[in-house]
Parts: structure tokens; sequence; C-alpha cells
């Protein structure tokens, strides 16, 4: 919404007259300079009550705004009961309009209520919306910006051809009396010099509204008819001392002359739905969307400092940016401050403001503080201008019952929710991070991402877990959705895991379920869970299925030694895929297309790395492992197999030791013989040494494998060598710059000739047929410096 902040006095009454309500104080939602000016008319017309903007049905959650432990920024949160889903919030920062009149009245004991349409009709009037939106469309509140902006119009008027400074011109920088604004709050005064100001905007907002009329929102209406009903209704009670505080955009609506009946018609036969509303925290950064209110302001933090400020606004801003900055270890001195100071006052002064704005604030910051850097510069801009501010609700507050519980987990746990980013390191081994572990793996399963799993930074092992954690708004109405599950975490996740194993018709869907009940740790779910997948295992015929099924089970019975889970079933499950895929799969290899090949060559790598997890303590050639290994075998050796699925097997054979080197050598001249069209030569060699697989390493110290690549690549005719180039680029720019660069030494320099000495060779020659004492020797002494090992005492000559 936007508009500045007036009053204009119903027909037949003047704003510049004595202070005769009702008053309209239009404000643009989130504006600290309207909230300053409302405060100021409050003071001035001590109201006897307080009309807001805002879901009626709040009205018994507004004494919570004066207490101790609720800090904004906050908001309203209503969702349908049958539906939590369909959610809208009211969102309320320290320097809104809304909560600065709030907490006025509170805490001066005047009645204060919310007369906007009820959240009941608002919500019913929503349409869902499934999918990824779901969050973006419940985090938008009813009201939105009218097609036609206001503030655009009249910062257009005045010749501005930036809305935002426009409105920083005439409202942030000026007091509630049309003076320069130092920041000071507003001082008591007479009623008269507090309202006189807002007529002029009022009349202009009427001006808009005659020649836009709703703005391109037709809903309006229905809200306006509803707010000027509830007006009545408070004249009645309390007389004509009542203070209203609205967007601007609705006061001429509701100053105009209409008759209840007509007004009463507007609302008559709209639909409704129970709903349930609550206090939530919220964020800066959502303050800097275009949600709540429609008033998505682009500097929250900003605009807290403007209101927060108790004098000499800019001087305390540029004092924050000088320990943000200090704090990221650049050198910012006093000196800097004073400096960015005066440019910023400067630069107002030629651009004839009345104050150093944002713009010129940041300005001088890139010129002094930042050398001129727009990099520490976005750092000033997310953590000051934007702000990372999470406010904080009363345990008194309304919530579901599951959202108790996560809240007592949190507290237990100590996982605090936080609006910034931050990395979680967990050992599994200790018992307080595997509860937080159980309980971050439950609630993504719940579908209410608070955390997601990141590679570690430390160890690999099974015994560590690495989590990224952000807490958004939206995850309220998640959890509220999730309420339907079950009243605690664990029970809600359990119910939706047993639901979701009934209801999967896929075998990887479930086997990543089953994973996933072991990592949050749900036992009760479990049995439902192997069920479904036995179930579907037993029907499911398809190779490629099992293959993409395995991979998840082997990973769960791993899990599950480290969480002391049973896993029998599973096991038995896990080994009645591996001996099917061992069946099926060298038949499914053949007569694939390329693309078909590349997918079954990724299924090959990862039931590879499974079986490696089902068969750790078989001896080899026996058991799965043995199984395993002979499918691999007739893979490399079938030419009707694709080239790329032969090269990996026989990749995967030669690095567990099951291949001896002169056999790989062997399979790889068949590759790349003169009779092999070179595409196909191509793709073995992208399964052999391509991707991730550490074969550039295996060229670098195997010359003979490289001399049969190179030989080959040299042999492929001019004709042929464009068709295959896509495919052998793809494969070696995957090797790291380093390798690249020692390859290409080796060729250039080309093979060492039988009996040649190795030392005389460069360092990137490989490996030599046996030691080299004496270049041994050589390395010894930088080994122990690396390693902090003393260096070996000599012994003395005898």
């Amino acid at each position: 919404m936007s508009g500045a902040a007036v009053a204009a006095a119903p027909p037949g009454r003047t704003a510049t007259g004595p202070a005769a309500g009702p008053w309209l104080l239009g404000v643009r939602h989130h504006g600290p300079g309207s909230a300053r000016a409302v405060l100021a008319a409050l003071r001035a017309a001590r109201p006897a009550a307080v009309l807001i903007e805002g879901p009626p049905e709040g009205d018994a959650l507004l004494p919570l705004a004066a207490d101790p432990h609720m800090r904004p920024p906050v908001a309203l949160l209503a969702h349908a009961v049958d539906d939590p889903g369909r959610a809208s919030f009211w969102p309320m920062a320290a320097f809104s309009p809304e909560w600065v009149a709030i907490r006025w009245a509170l805490d001066h004991d005047v009645p204060v209520r919310f007369i906007d349409l009820p959240a009941a009709h608002s919500l019913a009037l929503k349409e869902p919306v499934e999918g990824p939106e779901r969050a973006e469309e419940a985090e938008e509140e009813e009201e939105v910006t009218p097609v036609v902006d206001p503030i655009r119009v009249l910062a257009g008027t005045a010749g501005y051809d930036d809305p935002e400074r426009w409105w920083e011109d005439v409202v942030e920088h000026r007091s509630p009396t049309g003076g320069a604004d130092s920041g000071a709050p507003p001082s008591e005064g007479a009623p008269g010099d507090a309202l006189a100001p807002f007529g002029a905007l009022a009349e202009a907002m009427a001006a808009l509204r005659e020649a836009y009329g709703d703005g391109g929102q037709p809903r309006d209406a229905v809200r306006e008819a509803y707010m000027r009903i509830q007006l009545r209704t408070a004249r009645k009670e309390f007389g004509d001392g009542v203070a209203v505080v609205c967007g601007a955009w609705h006061v001429p609506a509701l100053a105009a002359r209409t008759t209840l009946a007509a007004d009463r018609a507007l609302l008559k036969g709209l639909p409704k739905v129970k709903t349930d509303l609550t206090w939530v925290p919220w964020t800066h950064r959502r303050l800097a969307r275009r949600s709540g209110y429609g008033a998505g302001i682009d500097s929250p933090g900003w605009y807290g400092h403007l209101f927060e400020a108790a004098d000499r606004p800019i001087e305390r801003w540029m004092t924050k940016v000088a320990g943000l900055l200090r704090g990221e270890d650049r050198f910012v001195s006093t000196a800097h401050v004073i400096e960015a100071v005066r440019l910023a006052e400067t630069l107002a002064a030629l651009r004839g403001r009345p104050l150093a704005g944002l713009g010129e604030t940041t300005d001088a910051v890139r010129a002094v503080m930042c050398e001129g850097s727009d990099v520490p510069l976005a750092l000033v801009r997310d953590r000051l201008i934007v702000g990372e501010s999470l406010g904080e609700v009363p345990d008194t507050a309304p919530a579901v019952p599951l959202q108790r519980d996560l809240t007592r987990s949190q507290r237990t746990l100590r996982l605090k929710p936080e609006a910034s980013e931050r990395e979680l390191d967990l050992d599994l081994r200790k018992e307080t991070d595997a509860a937080r572990s159980h309980l971050l793996h439950r609630l993504r399963l719940l579908d209410v991402g608070w955390g997601d799993p990141v590679a570690g930074r430390g160890s690999t092992g099974t015994f560590r877990e690495s989590w990224r954690l952000r807490w958004e708004p939206e995850l309220h109405v998640r959890v509220a959705e999730a309420g339907v599950w079950g009243t605690t975490v664990l029970t809600a996740a359990t119910a939706k895991a047993a639901s979701q194993a009934v209801a999967a018709t896929a075998l990887a869907d479930v086997t990543a379920l089953a994973e996933h009940c072991l990592l949050a740790e749900l036992p009760d779910a479990l049995p439902v869970v192997m069920k479904a997948l036995a179930d579907r295992a037993a029907l499911d015929a398809d190779v490629g299925h099992l293959a993409d099924a395995l991979p998840a089970l082997a990973r769960s019975l791993r899990y599950g030694d480290v969480r002391s889970t049973d896993t029998a079933a599973l096991a038995e499950v896990a080994a009645g895929l591996a001996e099917r895929i061992c069946v099926g799969l060298p038949p499914a290899c053949t007569g694939l297309d390329p693309d078909g090949a590349e997918a079954l060559r990724g299924q090959v790598e990862a039931v590879h790395g499974a079986i490696g997890l089902l068969d750790t303590g078989a001896e080899p050639g026996t058991g799965l492992r043995g199984r395993w290994d002979a499918v691999l075998h007739k893979l490399a050796a079938r030419d009707a197999v694709a080239g790329v699925i032969r090269g990996r097997a026989t990749r995967l054979l030669l690095d567990e030791g099951r291949l001896a080197e002169n056999e790989a050598a062997r399979l790889m001249g068949l590759a790349l013989s003169p009779g092999t069209p070179p595409a196909d030569a191509a793709a073995w060699i992208e399964g052999f040494v391509g991707g991730a697989s550490g074969g550039g390493m295996l060229l670098v110290h195997d010359e003979r494998l490289l001399g049969l690549v190179d030989a080959w690549l040299t042999g492929v005719p001019a004709d042929q060598f464009t068709d295959v180039l896509p495919l052998l680029r793809r494969t070696f720019s995957a090797y790291e710059p380093g390798v690249r660069r020692t390859l290409g030494e080796l060729v250039r320099r080309g093979p060492v000739p039988e009996g040649a000495r190795r030392d005389a060779a460069p360092v990137t020659g490989g490996f030599g047929p046996g030691l080299d004492p004496v270049r041994a020797d050589a390395v010894e002494p930088v080994l122990r410096l690396l390693l902090g090992r003393p260096p070996e005492p000599v012994e003395a000559a005898v």
C-alpha cells in the first residue's frame, strides 16, 4: 500500500480545525516517517479508541504486543483450519505505524481493534496454490499494491524519477510538523499541529482515486465496506474520538458518505472458512520483499535505524557500518567515519535533499570505507541495509500442538531458529548431536525445510553430518500443515512416512523412504515401510528400477549400524535385489542408445558402491562380491555392450584389483583397435578414464595406457575426428588443470626408451620400475617437516 501519513476528516469537518474526530490516519505500511507521524497524532489527539487495518480475529492477540518477550519484527499468521496451506501474514516491524499505534493504545489503556475484512473471508477468497509457489503465495497478504502506485504518481508530479527518494525527502526526513527531522521522537503538541500537514495528502489520494478508480484491485471495495461498518460501530460505542490507522489509499473511501445498507450489500454472500490466528516471528529480509500489506521495502534495516536513532542518524549509521567492516578485518578508522559523514552531507546538499538519505550514505561508504569496491558494500547491504533481525514471540501466544513440540525440542537441543544461514556439524556418536540429526531429518520428512544436509568438511565417515540451517517465517505455515499428521514431531513424521509407504508406487521411492526412516529414527514406521518395500521389490522386474533402489538400501544398512538399529529385514531385501541385478544386468546392457548407455553406466557405478557396502566382510572372489565381479568381467568382455559401460566395468575391476594391468591394457587395445568405430572407441575411453574417477592420474602413472590412447587418437581419420571431439573434450575437460598439463608434457616428451634411466626423466614421468633410494631420501626431510616430526638423528661415525 502507499501514500504519505495523512489524516482526513469526514465530510463537514476540516483537518486544520480543532481536534475533532474521527481521525483517519493514512500511512505507508512499514514507513518510519508514517510511524512517527501516527505517534505524534495519537499523543496530540488522545483518542478514545484506536482502529487498525487488520483481521478482526486477531483482536484477542493484541494484548500480547505488550508482552516483554514480544520483539518485532513479528507477524499475524492466519490459516484455514482445514487447509493450513491457505494462509496469510500481516507483518509488523518496530517502525510500522500499525505496531506503534497498537503499543500506544496498550500503554495508555485505550481500546484497540482490527477492522479489516475478517481472515475467514479473505482466506476463503484466496485461491489455493500447489507446488513450489505455495510458500510465496502463503506469505502474500490480501492487500496488495494497487496497479496504480500512488507514491510513484505523486513522486512524478513533484519531479522525482525515484519514488523511494521522494518518499524519504517528504516524509522520512521531515518531522510530523514539517521541519527537518533529526531522528528524535515527536514531542507532545497541539492536535492541530500534529494533524495539519495530513489534509493535503488526503486530498491527493482522493484525486488519485477519482482519476484511477480502485487502482486495479476491485476487492478493495469489499474490504473498505467492512471497514466503514466497523468505524460506524466504534463511533456509536466511543463517540467521534476514534483514530483509524490504515493505508493512505483507503482514506478517501473511509471518509466517503455511504449508507449502511449499501455496505452490507457488498458483503452479502462472501465465502467463509474456519481460521486460526497467532503471532509468529518475522524477519527484516522478508519485509524487503513484496509481502505483507503489499508494501515490500528495499531497506528495512535502514528504516529501523531511522526510527530508532535518537539523534544524528547519519553519524550513528556510519558508526554501525564501520563496526561491521572492522569485524570483517577491514581497516576502518575514526577518520574514515568522519570523512564518510562529510561526504554524505555534501552529496545531499549537491542533490538538493533535506538530509542525506540511503543513496548518499551508500555512495559515501563505497568511496571512503570500501575504497570504491562493491564487494564489502554488498556485506553492508546484506547485514545492515536489509538486516538479519528475527523477531521473538512469547510462549503464551497460541500455536498448533506440533509447533509447541518443535519449540520444546529446539530449546532442549539448543537449536535456536535464526534468520541468518549457518553451518552445523554433528557427531552422531554424541547423544545431543544424534537427537539434533533425528529432529532435522524428521522435519525434512514433514516438508519443514529448516535444514539442508551438505557435504561434511572434516570427515566423510558415517558418524558425521553437516547441515545448513536457516529459519524462514513461512516455515510456520509448513508446521501448521504438518499438524494434520500428529501433535509431536515424532508421531507426525511416523504417520506421514507410513502413509507415503502405502501410497508409493516406485520401488526407488520406497527405498529412499526406508533410508529416511533410519536417518530420522522412526522405528514405528519401519515395519510398514519394510512391508511395502518387500511387496514392490517382488513385483518389479525392471533392472534399472532395481539398480536405482539398491544404493539407498545399502546406505540404510550402513546408517543402521551407526545408529544401532535392527536392519535384518532390510538386509534380506537388499541381498535379494543385488542377486536379481547380477542376473538381469548383462542382458540389459546391450542394444542401448547413447543416452540409455550413459544412464545405465551411472547405475552400474551406484550398484558397485552399494555391493561394496553390503558385502564388506567377504573374501575376494566369493559371496555377493564374487558374483558381482563376474558380472563386471562379462560386461567388460562383451562387444555387444555399449562402449561406455565396457570401459567403466574395466576400470572398476582394475581399481578393485580384480583385473591385472596387462589384461586392462589388452582390453583397451581391443577397444581402440583400428577396426573399432571411432565413436565407440571414444565412448570406451569416456567410461574408462572419464568423469571424476581419477582417470587422469591413472594415465599419468601408467604410460602404457597413455600410449594406447595417444596412438589411437593420432590414428583417427580426419573426417571422423570432428564426430568424436565433443566426447573427448567432455572426458578430458573434467581433469584438474595440473593433470591436463602433466599429460601434455608426457605426450610431448614421448615414451621413455627401454632401459633408460628413470631419474633422467622429468618428475612428471610417472612411477619407475622400482624404488630409487637416493631420490626417496631427498624427500624425507620435507615430509618430516610437513608432519611435524623431529629430524632423524644422524649416527656418529665410528
